[in-house]
């Protein structure tokens, strides 16, 4: 089965649909909703609701467009409202550092791993302080790897709401940074 016939089934009130869009995303809708939560238990529970409310509104799709980019926007869009509902901050857990050791496992020198280790965590930290809507434009331009004419797309909001968005996020990760550094 592919996608376009999942959707179909779906479309056709048959559940089975789901089954196949759940294998082929749910992995990077978790990770996504991971990075705006940083907590994996409730990521899991935006993901869920997430293909559920999919599931529910699939006849609103278009299934002459690609699926992925309208679910990661409902991720997206579910995670930061859950974070700005609950309006806490959530604690860095062991999953944050099983993401980022993959790419420590890329560096050569034993220097290089300790420095880029403690790069990995001074971005966590600095990610921890920006709020859910600021946490979800970076995921979105650096996990997801959408470009912001994407991202306005995707958000239904002006191109240039989501580069203000995008800089004002880069800019205050940038200030918590050399502010961790000094």
């Amino acid at each position: 089965m592919g996608e376009q016939q999942a959707i179909q089934r779906l479309k056709n009130n048959d559940i089975g649909g789901l089954e196949f869009l759940v294998m082929r995303y749910q992995v990077k809708a978790v990770h996504t909703a991971y990075l705006i939560t940083r907590d994996l238990g409730l990521a899991e529970d935006v993901v869920q609701d997430s293909f559920l409310q999919a599931y529910r509104s699939i006849n609103g799709f278009d299934a002459a467009r690609p699926f992925e980019p309208w679910f990661m926007r409902s991720v997206v869009n579910a995670s930061v409202k859950v974070m700005q509902k609950s309006a806490r901050q959530v604690q860095v857990g062991d999953d944050a550092e099983e993401l980022f050791s993959q790419l420590a496992e890329r560096v050569e020198s034993v220097e290089s791993q300790v420095e880029s280790s403690e790069v990995q965590s001074q971005i966590w930290d600095a990610m921890q302080k920006l709020s859910p809507r600021q946490r979800a434009v970076i995921v979105q331009r650096y996990f997801l790897e959408m470009s912001e004419k994407e991202m306005a797309v995707e958000s239904g909001a002006a191109a240039g709401t989501i580069k203000w968005l995008l800089n004002a996020a880069r800019e205050r990760l940038r200030g918590l940074l050399e502010r961790s550094e000094e």
